[in-house]
């Protein structure tokens, strides 16, 4: 099964908001630095994983935002 780039980042941000709960709650130093390292890692792998996401789009800078589109999307309108 493939991962999706959006799932490794969200393991990421849970790992990392684990990490700021362990250490408001007076964990153990160990608890806090293994999983800060651990965290790191994953965060690593994710940039890696992001970076290498195989996501093509037919979108340029000349369409600037989705939500307010401008250039090509504007000529198909009309």
């Amino acid at each position: 099964m493939k991962v999706s780039a959006i799932t490794y980042i969200i393991i990421t941000t849970l790992l990392l908001l684990t990490v700021t709960i362990f250490a408001t709650m007076g964990f153990p130093f160990g608890w806090v630095f293994y999983s800060m390292v651990f965290g790191q890692v994953f965060w690593v792998l994710t940039v890696i994983r992001v970076l290498k996401d195989k996501y093509t789009t037919d979108k340029t800078f000349d369409d600037l935002y989705e939500d307010y589109p401008i250039g090509r999307a504007e000529k198909n309108i009309r």
